[in-house]
């Protein structure tokens, strides 16, 4: 689904000290700082969080559904990010957590770890038969698809076409629920508890798909806490919720997709400014031996999200060792015949950084930019509100700023202003 992008991630104004420390953290200059308050540019922003995560005032929050949203539907089902496994001590079985969740208030489960299988096994296939297309970058992370449809065009055709876990298992989770209680689709609810705000906008505006059967996403951190209560009990049932194996799980931290390729030709980066060098130097054709490459806009992987609890790296540990004695894959039960979903609306590059409607006219407007970089100081201090000189001159070609908005320009301006008053008055006496 195109056009106008959904964006989870939103400003607090009455927290907002209107300081810096946002507008040099987010990886596509997607906010300002006018007027005291910071402004965050839709059209720039791809939720990645990172302003959520740097902020000292908690002025930047992540918007998503509340827990009670279950009450909303007659037979609510949760789709649980693997990530939300890697939040627990001692964990030591998926199916005590699985079972917590329906002790909280859900009928059924799904996991996204499932579905992750599912769309490993269509990956391999699909990289296996279009040998022309490698390097193929994953396409689970929304921040970095849409990253690559605003900043880096050139690498659209190198996105696997293949639909995110999460939305396979809410289809599935949607067919398996309709043929269990008979109900029609729209008194199901089908519930994914998210790790990050990318995942809801994702859910919210879908990429590469018309649809999605996400009907709520809440966060693994308002869950946590509920679940928590309900754990000790869970761990005396026997009842069996878990499809996936170490594959499925694997997905929750950085690498696990790759590891479910099962290639050694692919590279894993994680941390949105990693990412950004990953994907420059993919522009520059540096990575043409590689098979696939996986990004995750989080360090760590999933289990970094913002809308977690654990520190992401001491969650990616206990991921590992929860997935020690599982089996490779679970995922079976005799459905060979199930494929993971391609993508069935085309990802169009989104030229929101772009100056001119035409070349002609982007130009002559990059021109009279260097002509204002030339005027600043060059010290990308933050002081106007731009993260840098360059950011504050396309503000001002962009008609969002003004030259005086330099607090060096302003200076110099009052200096020579007040120079020139003063040389007035001497020729008055």
């Amino acid at each position: 689904m195109e056009g106008p992008f959904f964006n989870s991630v939103q400003l607090d104004k009455e927290r907002c000290k209107g300081c810096i420390n946002c507008i040099k953290r987010c990886p596509t200059q997607a906010i300002r700082v006018r007027n005291g308050k910071a402004v965050i540019t839709k059209e720039f922003c791809i939720d990645c969080g990172e302003c959520i995560r740097i902020c000292p005032h908690h002025a930047k929050l992540a918007v998503y559904d509340s827990l009670e949203v279950i009450k909303n539907y007659e037979y609510a089902v949760a789709l649980p990010a693997p990530s939300l496994y890697g939040q627990f001590n001692n964990l030591d079985d998926v199916n005590i957590v699985l079972r917590a969740l329906k002790e909280i208030g859900f009928d059924d489960v799904f996991e996204v770890s499932a579905a992750a299988e599912i769309v490993s096994a269509t990956s391999r296939e699909y990289v296996e038969a279009h040998p022309e297309k490698k390097p193929f970058i994953s396409s689970a992370c929304p921040s970095v698809v849409r990253l690559i449809r605003v900043r880096f065009p050139n690498l659209i055709e190198h996105l696997l076409p293949i639909a995110a876990p999460v939305d396979l298992a809410a289809k599935i989770a949607r067919e398996r629920a309709i043929e269990k209680t008979g109900l029609p689709s729209e008194k199901i609810g089908i519930i994914f508890i998210s790790p990050c705000p990318a995942k809801v906008s994702a859910a919210k505006s879908p990429l590469g798909l018309d649809f999605t059967n996400i009907d709520a996403v809440v966060a693994i951190k308002d869950v946590y806490p509920v679940l928590l209560s309900h754990m000790k009990n869970a761990a005396q049932g026997y009842e069996e919720l878990s499809f996936s194996g170490k594959i499925g799980v694997g997905w929750g931290g950085s690498g696990g997709e790759a590891g479910g390729l099962l290639t050694d030709s692919y590279l894993a980066a994680d941390g949105i400014e990693n990412v950004i060098r990953v994907l420059e130097d993919l522009e520059d054709q540096k990575f043409s031996s590689l098979d696939f490459i996986e990004l995750n806009a989080c360090s760590g992987g999933c289990v970094g999200g913002v809308l977690t609890v654990e520190n992401p790296y001491v969650a990616k540990a206990k991921l590992k060792k929860l997935r020690k004695y599982l089996p490779v894959a679970k995922f079976h039960q005799g459905d060979t015949e199930l494929h993971g979903e391609y993508w069935d609306t085309k990802i169009e590059y989104q030229p929101v950084f772009k100056l001119g409607s035409d070349v002609k006219e982007s130009i002559a407007l990059m021109a009279r930019v260097e002509e204002l970089c030339e005027k600043f100081p060059g010290l990308d201090c933050g002081s106007c509100g731009a993260p840098t000189c360059k950011a504050l001159a396309e503000d001002i070609v962009r008609g969002v700023a003004r030259e005086s908005d330099c607090v060096h320009l302003l200076r110099q301006y009052i200096h020579k202003l007040s120079d020139e008053i003063s040389m007035l008055d001497n020729k008055k006496e």
